[in-house]
């Protein structure tokens, strides 16, 4: 399933997808993969992405 509240939260932050990436210590293709739903983070790394774009783990991963 695609992740799009977490794109839209990165775009409410102008962060690029590469910006996003360098900010959790990850490549941009990972970024990529979790917004498509290609790739299932941890919860490490859900939690670093939240941080960043200072949303809560049910904004961005819950439904």
């Amino acid at each position: 399933m695609k992740n799009l509240k977490m794109k839209a939260a990165r775009a409410e932050k102008d962060l690029s997808q590469k910006e996003l990436a360098e900010k959790v210590g990850v490549t941009r293709q990972t970024i990529s993969a979790i917004e498509k739903g290609d790739y299932n983070p941890t919860i490490n790394l859900c939690i670093s992405i939240c941080k960043v774009l200072e949303k809560t783990l049910d904004e961005l991963f819950w439904n």
